[in-house]
């Protein structure tokens, strides 16, 4: 931007005459002109004609009208940079400073309780880096772009409100989110209040009242039985604040349902203190006994639970899943069971049931099975309206690896941005920006109904397990950790000096905790409606001897029904001849073949009100072409009304039939369908394998692998060709 020019400038106003005198002195010799000047008019000659050609006939008022112009913009052959031009700069430096904050403030942000690591170097965070200094600092900048409830702000205040937001006890990924809504709405979430937590005091006691509960479980446990693996959660409690208010929260917001898978880590302290188990059940069986309706004698830490429990909208059920040694497994097998509970309520969009996972650092960046699960999230056939993920993050991964040998990315939770699911890290000791934190994470789901995670940095006061030494691989890590005074004790001093508890308060309250687990007097819930415990035992199926015949006038009306397609639907020839061919199987003009028989199972089935789920790699089609289950339109896409299922058209008021061609994913996909299979027993729920061999097996003979589970079973299967010799 050109410096502008009041009307004393000398090529303006009265001086406009001797312009023009300047120029009459050109046109007749431009050797009497100065030099500068003649350079500026041989431009001004240069302008083309109407017709195309240069003119050197330029009439007086446009060339007036140009100095005019020209006047304005400045001094000839001086170019000054004016007040004006550098405050316009440092406007749009503002803008890329709040940007800046937005995108890599999390960087900055205070998240380790050990205090561990060196803020990293990151120029784009310091206003220096945007050419301003401290003389700039009370300058007022246009801020209408945020949401700190300013239009304008000095660059002082600005800085403090961003660095508050983004780099406190809370750090948030959030702007590689494509959609423009999300990006605002976390903007505006954050922006507010500064990412600042505003609670009474009642729920600061009542969050002080879960850290309690989460320790003392744990030091209650450790002084029984010494040395018994329990894979404590000391280090990382405000985990259990967070499980609370996540449940509390959903109740309220109207979810009905809520499963959860997690592995060994916390999982007895979250048996106890949010599902409700009876303390009492839990100590026989670390003394080796039994109830009689426990199949088997799982590990403790292997066990899930169901209960009903009571929230400020009205009863939830609660399901932990079954767990075993393989730390991430669980993770489809919990989106399967809340796909069935969902189907089963008519739940369409995940409102009613809800899908938490918590996993551990290491375990959320090293294992396979974790993108697998991801990259379900948003497709037709796995989609369950979002998860809430929870990282007890404990920086260190089972014994003795830390971050540089766990993994290749600045998070843990790195992975979770090929699905564009925000992140919230924060410091666990931190109890009320982790519950804040929650508060976000589920209403983020509920309003966009995708996943989203909560990365709880913490650290793990005992080893791997309880007989583990940790200080013999890391050090200086641990010193720092027997050094900690724990997080319930810096939160209770942190009430204390807010008036909120008396000196004595915090004492009282884990003195009766402990009093309370003494008498068995405990519980967590104290409106328990119901209470099961589940084993990875799986479910017997029915030895009972059952007529699964259908009488003939019935399989003819199937096969007609099957082999109907829409009028105006224009089939692929090659389809069209197996449809042709079908319906003369069905008038027995020609012998059954597989995929006919196939149908006419399905068709019994979904006629007498048993569901069917079939999903696979090419379930629709069937790799080898022999199912056609899902018929397509050579005139119109599929995802514009070009797909006919003849399956789900065999008689009115049938059940369901799905068939899905899944993502091409193996470990994932079975995990989900086996999930789904557990809470949907009635369901005919089949897996089917692209591709299986066996031992020894040729090009063409393939092994047939079948799971029958509950009522109706599941079905684990390869292709169908060698089902037949079964």
């Amino acid at each position: 931007m050109m410096q502008q020019y009041s009307s004393s400038s000398y090529l303006f106003g009265g001086n406009a005459p001797y312009i023009e005198d300047l120029y009459e002195d050109y046109l007749n010799n431009p050797g009497s002109v100065p030099e500068h000047w003649r350079a500026y008019f041989d431009a001004m000659q240069n302008v083309p004609g109407s017709n195309g050609t240069d003119s050197r006939d330029i009439a007086h008022s446009p060339v007036q009208a140009s100095f005019a112009e020209r006047a304005r913009m400045g001094p000839i052959c001086r170019v000054v940079a004016s007040p004006d031009a550098e405050l316009g700069r440092k406007r749009v430096s503002v803008q890329k400073l709040i940007a800046a904050y937005r995108n890599i403030g999390s960087r900055w942000a205070d998240l380790d309780p050990l205090k561990r690591q060196e803020r990293p170097t990151l120029p784009d965070l310091e206003p220096s880096f945007y050419g301003f200094s401290d003389t700039d600092m009370d300058i007022v900048f246009n801020t209408s772009n945020t949401y700190f409830g300013r239009e304008t702000m000095a660059l002082r205040e600005l800085l403090q409100n961003l660095r508050e937001t983004y780099c406190g006890t809370l750090g948030i990924e959030f702007m590689y989110i494509t959609d423009q809504t999300e990006k605002r709405w976390w903007q505006a979430k954050l922006e507010t209040i500064r990412s600042k937590p505003d609670f009474t005091a009642d729920k600061k006691k009542h969050i002080l009242e879960r850290l309690t509960a989460a320790e003392g479980f744990e030091r209650y446990l450790h002084t029984r039985f010494i040395g018994q693996k329990r894979f404590s959660l000391e280090g990382g409690e405000s985990f259990i604040a967070s499980m609370d208010e996540l449940i509390q929260r959903a109740g309220k917001a109207g979810v009905q349902e809520i499963v959860i898978g997690m592995a060994h880590r916390g999982r007895l302290n979250v048996l106890v203190n949010i599902m409700g188990k009876n303390p009492l059940d839990l100590f026989a069986e670390f003394e080796g006994k039994h109830d009689d309706d426990l199949p088997s004698g799982d590990v403790k830490y292997h066990q899930g639970f169901t209960s009903d429990i009571s929230t400020p909208g009205g009863p939830i059920n609660l399901s932990l899943a079954f767990n075993p040694s393989h730390l991430e497994i669980v993770n489809p097998v919990v989106e399967g069971a809340v796909k069935a509970r969902q189907v089963r309520r008519g739940d369409r969009d995940g409102s009613q049931v809800l899908p938490i996972l918590v996993h551990g650092d290491a375990a959320f960046s090293g294992q396979g099975v974790i993108m697998e699960t991801l990259n379900l999230a948003l497709t037709r056939g796995y989609g369950t309206g979002g998860t809430v993920h929870i990282v007890i993050n404990n920086q260190i991964g089972f014994t003795t690896s830390d971050p540089r040998d766990s993994r290749s990315t600045t998070y843990c939770t790195d992975v979770v941005k090929m699905i564009e699911a925000p992140v919230l890290h924060v410091n666990g000791d931190d109890p009320d920006a982790v519950v804040l934190a929650t508060q976000m994470a589920l209403d983020y789901r509920q309003a966009f109904k995708r996943d989203v995670v909560i990365d709880i940095i913490c650290f793990r006061k005992l080893g791997h397990n309880e007989q583990d030494t940790p200080a013999m691989t890391q050090p200086l890590m641990y010193k720092k950790i027997d050094r900690h005074p724990g997080t319930r004790k810096l939160y209770s001093e942190r009430l204390q000096s807010q008036g909120v508890i008396s000196d004595t308060y915090a004492d009282t309250l884990s003195k009766q905790f402990r009093k309370d687990l003494d008498e068995g007097k405990y519980s967590a819930n104290p409106i328990l409606v119901n209470k099961t415990i589940f084993t990875s035992e799986p479910a017997s199926g029915r030895n009972e001897i059952s007529e699964t015949g259908v009488p003939l006038a019935e399989l003819k009306r199937i096969a007609e029904r099957i082999t109907k397609v829409p009028d105006q639907f224009k089939l692929h020839p090659l389809v069209e001849k197996v449809i042709n061919d079908r319906a003369r199987m069905g008038r027995a003009e020609q012998p059954l073949d597989w995929g006919m028989g196939e149908h006419l199972a399905f068709g019994s089935l979904v006629t007498g009100g048993y569901p069917i789920r079939i999903t696979g790699q090419d379930s629709g089609r069937a790799t080898f072409s022999h199912r056609h289950a899902v018929l397509h339109d050579q005139n119109r896409e599929k995802w514009d009304a070009g797909s006919y299922i003849p399956l789900q058209n065999v008689t009115d008021n049938q059940a369901p039939f799905t068939v899905i061609d899944s993502v091409l994913s193996e470990e994932a996909v079975l995990g989900f369908e086996y999930g789904y299979s557990i809470s949907a027993p009635d369901t005919l729920v089949i897996w089917e394998a692209q591709w299986r061999l066996c031992k020894r097996s040729t090009g063409t003979h393939r092994s047939v692998h079948h799971l029958r589970r509950g009522k109706m079973g599941s079905c684990i299967r390869s292709n169908p060709h060698a089902a037949s010799r079964l």
